[in-house]
Parts: structure tokens; C-alpha cells; sequence
């Protein structure tokens, strides 16, 4: 459905239906502030109907959370979302976990969601050790790296050192103390140095500031190339973003490994049902078709669209593109046309903002940095001669009213005269709107001017969408330059030849439908890549997905189960199986037998002491005689240790170190999986598929986690064992003695007692007694310190 067609109050027809199943549906939103707003908004209409809505949004309380996921209607980010599935799967009691299940979702901006932000996968992560100073010398380096000393591929967003780079890195490493003398830079003891070299040069040639990120309150925040906002919280991984703080010279965060991670794509496709809502998702049908099984329905306007969408001005220069942007904003100011302007970065919205304040024109500015005043900048965008710049408008969710926002003048007036009449006051302002509104038509509607078009034509469409609603008139115009990021990487050279040989002068631009055609093209070819890399991340992430799921599952079983005693028995038999195998292997001779490694295999696993190796020196004992009496033999010490600590606190201790395992061994195995998946690519070299290898490779690393989580689980537990009485008391005693000192410290220290050799007649209770010490004499109580350092010191 087109911008302005009502998205937001046709969801609540799907919503209400499939909410009387009583299992819960998800309305899913770009941002929190429209996630607040529309459960508002729409829980006025579910409310008449006997449904309860809830929103979820960041740092809110525990209970609050689980009461809106237990409400019928539940709006909530993506990103909120994904991170709250994450979370409850590393809970450790079922009553802990938030969300009741997947039923139905219904995604808003679903191309923005499922599309756009599906490249980078949600991940939540712990501190590792401190690298900061490492970043910081490493960084140091970088501004005297040459440019011919690395390559730098903007399409791929990679960069590479040369041999040139590789040799001269080497040598000043080798001089900084980073690298040793005798390590060469391409030795495999030198992979967390290259590592980091690489992560600084990306820092300062990849990503800049007030475009991917600013510095706030001497912090690196990023910014979301899509909606150009700030996302608070979130943070490159794999050092990047210590690289891009050390740049800065800000304060350098541990960095972080993974506890848990999952794509959007991976986590949508758990609902039973999908669905989703855009003004622009045609360009992208076959994606949604591919990915998540959706098909795209295009909904006829309401009103006819009476906007007029210009052919694109490319200009030589950017000097000459910007010079144009201001002449025609200011023709259209002189009419009182109110112009939304569109840029791609925070320093140019606020490069144009210069440009305008010169010209003497009135504006506002919206981006990362004023994104509290969000709605008010946007319900003022649409009056008579206002002119606003906009990073980045896909998502933003209020509509700009022509004329202005009807309600936001309401309560303004409201909150500046509270007493007044209300009605008449509402009267009064809807009256001269409809004047004003008139006036903006008259004018010829919002004027959208774009300064840059974007990779994605969705997003150009998204812009186009702001204006031309339910039959407004409007006006919107791209102009470009040939400088441009995106002509620059992608554009043909033969467009900057053509416009050589036309003989253009200084200023002109060139208006034709074959320039337009030549953009889509390449913004075409761009959505292509960026639809491969997406497939070949899902691709990977499937193989990762299968395992997640398997783990997820078995922990949800387990925190379900009431006994696991018969889970970590069977868990404690095939250990036993293993280390008999692997100790006695099968039709081998009794003097092939290694019956020592299996007695201390015997006590180290299974914490017994039993004479394994005279067993194995019986006549006719063979394996499956071992297996049946260390079976026994561990059995009887696992029910002697369940009678010691009584049943109900066993199955506890049990459920928790499963648990506790399982979220270890998992964390271990998402790191192996993220180095095994940065080198899997080399294989390609050999002729073998690099996915294949991943799959194959992962496939065995969790078997190796399945049957590592049965050793330490059955290990684990056979050395727990009931603290002594002894154990208790000294436990108690030394509880008692760190609150002790920590009052004695809160108090200060405690004065020395007066000695024989105190001044006669002294008493430490009296301070008349002490006479008149000066600071730097003896103290009067004969402990031989300075006055000022004992009964005399400052407290």
C-alpha cells in the first residue's frame, strides 16, 4: 500500500482475527517510537473489542515485559523482538522466558525489516579480555600507511594491503614491539596482529563520522545507514568498533564474543504465520518469494496520485548539483511551497543547513542528532513555506500534513491555555487549517527534493511516498551529481564522456528519461548484490540454525522437566561406553588392554575408585563384564550422593549444571563456527565448495559438542559433593569477618590504644587531657607516631 493509505489501521483487521486464537500476534515496527505510538493509537480500537494490547521497547522491567507478551496484541521492534528470543533461550527457569511462542506477525516496513536489515544478524554478546592498548598502537600506525600500501574496494566494502603495505606494516610492527623480530606478519602466531591491522584500516578508510556513526558523550554511537537514526546499544563486531574508538580517541570498550546470535530472516521464519506491509515492496518480490514464502499484493491508491515525479538533474560536480538544490528551493520558498529535502548523511544535511542559513532561509534540520523532535519537525514539514532536511526518511511513520499536523496545533494550544474551552479551541484551529491547507494546495503541495539517490530504489520511493497522498498534489525531483557515491562506484564512465561531449557549461545539467534508465540500472545491479550476499548469509546461518534449534529445544525440555535423573543417567552409561571403547577396543587382546588409562580415566569422569585393573586381570572378564560394573559401581555413588543432599535439592543441582554446560559448550561452538566460517572461503581455491565444507565441518563439531557435554555433565556431577559441618562454619566465619572489615573501612582506621609511655594524666576519652601537640609532634597516647597521624588526624 502506498505511503499515507491507512497501513497502521488496516493491520488491525488480521491482528483482531488472528488474536481470538488466544495465542498472541506480533506487530512489528522499524523503531520504538512507533511502536509506543501505534499500540496507542490502536489499542483504543482492540480495547472496544475485548482484546488487550502491549508494546515492548528497551530497558523496560522484567514484569512489565512479560505482561505485554502475555497481552493479545503485542507491538514490539524487530530488533526487540529477535533480542527478547535470544534471551529467553539462555534463561534458566521456564517462568523467566518472555515470549509464549511464534503464532502470527505482522511485520510494518516489512521490506526494510526483512530485506534491508537481514544482512547483519542479531547478536548478543559477553566482554572478553582487554585489547585496548593494542588498538591504540595499531592505530597510531594507520595515518602513515601510503595508498599504495592497500586497496580499497568501496563496492565490497573491503579493504587489502599490498605487498608493498604487508613489507612496511612488518618492519614498523617489528619496531613498535608488537610483532617479534624473528615472527614473520604472514606466520600463523601473527593472526590476532593481521587481524587488528585489518579492523584499524577499515576503521579509517570504510566508515566515517556523522555518516556511519557519531561521537556522543565520548562514546562511538552508530547509525542505521536505512532510517538514519542512532542505534544506541549496538556496537561492529569482531574489534571494529575498538578500532573505530581508538580513531577517535574515545574510551576503548572490552570487546566481545558471542553468547548467542540469529538472523532476522532465521528468527521471522519460526511464526506459523507472516505477513507484512509497505508502500514499496514490488521490486523485491522475488525475494520474499524465495526467502519467507510471501507474495506480494500491490492495494490500488484511495484517490487517484496527482504527484508530478521529474526526471532526474545530474549535474558534473557536487558544488554544481548543491548550487541548483538551493536556487530551487528557494523558488519554490519564494511561493510558499513547503520543500522536504533528502540527503544520505548527517554532515551533508547539515553542509545544505549552511548553505541555507547563508541564503537567509528558514529551516529545519532532521537527523541522527535530533531524532527526539522527530514528530514535531515532520507534522511542521508540510506548511505553508516550510523548508526541512531529512536524513535518511524511509520508516519515519508520521504523515506530513499539508498545511501542517491539525492535532500537534491542538495540543500545543491546549498545553498553552489548559483552561480554555477545548471544543472552541478545537473549533477554531480546524477552521484555519482547512485555510492553511488550501493555501499549500494552491502552492502546489509538498515538494520533495531529493540530493542523492540511494542504493536501493525502495528507499528513493519511500522518499518519493512523502508527498502525493490520498490525492494531494505535489512534486518531487532527484538531483544528482556525477560524484556521487553512487554514480561514482557504479555509474558507467560512458555517462561522464556523454556529458564531456555534449559541451555542458558550468551549472547545466542534463534532464532525460535514458539518464533515469542508466540509475535504475545500476541501482539494480546493486539490490542484486546485495540480495546474494543475503542468500549466502542464510545459507550459512540455515546450517547454524538447525543446531540452534536443536539446543534450544533440549534446553526448553529440560527446563520443563520435573526429573533429569534419567537424562544424565543415560548421559553417565554412553561415557562409560566411550571410555571402554576407547580403552578396550573392541576384538582386541587382553594384553592390548590399557587398563591403567581407563582406572584414571575411571576416577577423573566418574569420581570412583574401583579396582579396574584387577577386574581386567580376571579370568574371562571382557569389556562388556567392565561396563557392567563401573555401570554399578557409579550408579551406587550417584544414589549415595542424591541420599547425602536429599532428592528435591539433587534434581536442582542436576537441571542447573546441564544447563550451565550447555550454554558453555554452545558459546564455545559459535566462536569455532565464526573462525570456521572466516577461512572456510580459501577452500574455494581447491576446487570445493566452501558451504558443503562449512556444513560438513560444523556438522562433526557438533557431534564433538554433544559428546563433550555428556563428559563434563557426568563429570561435573560426580564431583559435587554436601559441604562438611566444618566446611559450613568456616563458610559462616568468613562471611562474618569480610563484614567485619568492610564496616571497619566504612568507619575508617581505628586508633591505636595508649601506651605506658603516654603523656601522664592523658585520656583518650578526654581531649583536655592531651594538651597542645602540634601537628608534627609525638602523640600524647606514647605511640610514637606523629599527632596528626594518630589521635590527631582528620576523620
Amino acid at each position: 500500500m502506498k505511503t499515507g493509505e491507512g497501513k497502521t489501521l488496516v493491520a488491525t483487521f488480521p491482528a483482531y482475527l488472528n488474536a481470538l486464537t488466544g495465542k498472541g500476534v506480533h506487530v512489528v515496527t522499524v523503531n520504538d517510537y512507533l511502536a509506543k505510538r501505534d499500540a496507542e493509537w490502536m489499542s483504543q480500537v482492540f480495547g472496544a473489542l475485548g482484546l488487550t494490547t502491549g508494546v515492548i521497547y528497551p530497558q523496560q522491567p522484567e514484569a512489565e515485559k512479560n505482561a505485554a507478551y502475555r497481552c493479545d496484541v503485542t507491538y514490539a521492534t524487530n530488533n526487540e523482538l529477535g533480542f527478547d528470543y535470544l534471551r529467553d533461550n539462555m534463561k534458566s527457569e521456564l517462568s523467566q522466558m518472555n515470549q509464549r511462542g511464534h503464532n502470527y506477525a505482522i511485520v510494518d516496513e516489512v521490506d526494510s525489516i526483512l530485506v534491508d536489515e537481514a544482512r547483519t544478524p542479531l547478536i548478543i554478546s559477553g566482554p572478553a579480555e582487554d585489547r585496548s592498548a593494542m588498538y591504540m598502537t595499531i592505530d597510531k600506525l594507520i595515518p602513515e600507511i601510503q595508498e599504495d600500501h592497500f586497496t580499497l574496494d568501496e563496492k565490497t566494502r573491503n579493504v587489502n594491503y599490498t605487498d608493498e603495505g604487508n613489507e612496511f606494516l612488518e618492519e614498523r610492527l617489528v619496531s613498535a614491539g608488537i610483532l617479534p623480530s624473528d615472527q614473520s606478519l604472514y606466520a600463523p602466531e601473527s593472526t590476532s596482529i593481521v587481524h587488528h591491522v585489518n579492523q584499524g584500516l577499515r576503521a579509517h578508510k570504510l566508515f566515517s563520522k556523522d555518516k556511519d556513526y557519531i561521537v556522543r558523550d565520548d562514546e562511538v554511537v552508530l547509525i542505521d545507514e536505512f532510517t538514519g537514526r542512532m542505534m544506541t546499544g549496538r556496537r561492529l563486531s569482531e574489534g571494529l568498533h575498538q578500532a573505530i574508538e581508538a580513531k577517535e580517541g574515545c574510551k576503548i570498550m572490552p570487546e566481545n564474543v558471542t553468547l548467542a546470535s540469529v538472523t532476522f530472516q532465521n528468527y521471522f521464519r519460526l511464526y506459523d504465520k507472516l505477513g507484512g506491509m509497505t508502500g514499496t515492496a514490488l521490486t523485491e518480490a522475488d525475494e520474499f518469494a524465495e526467502i519467507y514464502g510471501l507474495g506480494v499484493v500491490e492495494v490500488p491508491t484511495n484517490r487517484p496520485v496527482a504527484r508530478v515525479d521529474e526526471h532526474d538533474q545530474v549535474y558534473r560536480t557536487a558544488t554544481e548539483k548543491f548550487d541548483g538544490v538551493v536556487k530551487a528551493i528557494k523558488e519554490a520558498n519564494a511561493k510558499g511551497q513547503p520543500t522536504l529535502v533528502g540527503t544520505t548523511s548527517i554532515d551533508k544535511s547539515e553542509f545544505l543547513s549552511q548553505l541555507l542559513t547563508t541564503e537567509g532561509i528558514p529551516h529545519n534540520v532532521l537527523n541522527a542528532r535530533q531524532h527526539e523532535q522527530e514528530a514535531q519537525i515532520v507534522a511542521d514539514a508540510g506548511k505553508l513555506g516550510a523548508v526541512t532536511i531529512a536524513t535518511n526518511m524511509a520508516g519515519r511513520g508520521t504523515d506530513i500534513k499539508l498545511g501542517g499536523n491539525v492535532e500537534f496545533k491542538i495540543m500545543e494550544a491546549i498545553a498553552a491555555s489548559p483552561d480554555d474551552d477545548t471544543e472552541v479551541m478545537r473549533a477554531q484551529i480546524e477552521e484555519a487549517h482547512k485555510a492553511d491547507e488550501q493555501a499549500v494546495k494552491d502552492a502546489g503541495g509538498l515538494y520533495v527534493l531529493a540530493t542523492e539517490r540511494h542504493e536501493s530504489r525502495r528507499i528513493d520511493n519511500q522518499l518519493r511516498g512523502r508527498s502525493g497522498r490520498q490525492g494531494d498534489p505535489g512534486k518531487s525531483s532527484f538531483f544528482l551529481s556525477l560524484e556521487d557515491d553512487l554514480m561514482r562506484i557504479f555509474g558507467s564512465e560512458r555517462l561522464d564522456k556523454v556529458l564531456s561531449s555534449l559541451g555542458m557549461k558550468e551549472g547545466e545539467a542534463i534532464v532525460h528519461p535514458w539518464v533515469n534508465k542508466s540509475l535504475e540500472r545500476a541501482q539494480a545491479k546493486v539490490e542484486g548484490r546485495n540480495f546474494d550476499i543475503r542468500k549466502q548469509l542464510l545459507k550459512f546461518d540455515d546450517v547454524m540454525n538447525d543446531q540452534r534449534k536443536v539446543i534450544f529445544s533440549q534446553r526448553r525440555e529440560i527446563m520443563e522437566a520435573e526429573d533429569l535423573s534419567e537424562i544424565v543417567s543415560d548421559m553417565r552409561s554412553q561415557v562409560i561406553d566411550d571410555l571402554v571403547d576407547v580403552h578396550i577396543p573392541a576384538k582386541s587382546y587382553a594384553d592390548q588392554w590399557d587398563t591403567e588409562g581407563l582406572y584414571a580415566q575411571t576416577i577423573a569422569q566418574l569420581g570412583i575408585d574401583v579396582p579396574v585393573i584387577e577386574w581386567a586381570n580376571e579370568e574371562g572378564v571382557d569389556d562388556s563384564d567392565l561396563r557392567e560394573r563401573l555401570e554399578d559401581a557409579s550408579q551406587a555413588h550417584m544414589t549415595e550422593k542424591a541420599a547425602a543432599f536429599g532428592p528435591e535439592v539433587m534434581r536442582n543441582i542436576e537441571k542447573q549444571i546441564l544447563l550451565q554446560t550447555i550454554d558453555a559448550k554452545w558459546r564455545e561452538h559459535l566462536l569455532t563456527l565464526e573462525h570456521l566460517r572466516s577461512v572456510v572461503g580459501f577452500r574455494g581455491y581447491a576446487q570445493r565448495d566452501p558451504l558443503n565444507e562449512y556444513k560438513t565441518e560444523s556438522f562433526q563439531l557438533f557431534g564433538s559438542l554433544l559428546d563433550g557435554l555428556r563428559s563434563d555433565v557426568t563429570q561435573k556431577l560426580s564431583q559435587i559433593r554436601p559441604m562438611s559441618k566444618e566446611e559450613q562454619e568456616s563458610m559462616v566465619a568468613q562471611a562474618m569477618e569480610q563484614q567485619r572489615q568492610a564496616k571497619a573501612a566504612a568507619a575508617g582506621p581505628a586508633l591505636p590504644a595508649p601506651t605506658a609511655d603516654a603523656k601522664p594524666g592523658f585520656d583518650e576519652a578526654d581531649v583536655a587531657t592531651w594538651g597542645n601537640p602540634g601537628r608534627n609532634d609525638s602523640c600524647p597516647c606514647g605511640s610514637g607516631s606523629k599527632f596528626k597521624h594518630c589521635h590527631g588526624r582528620l576523620t
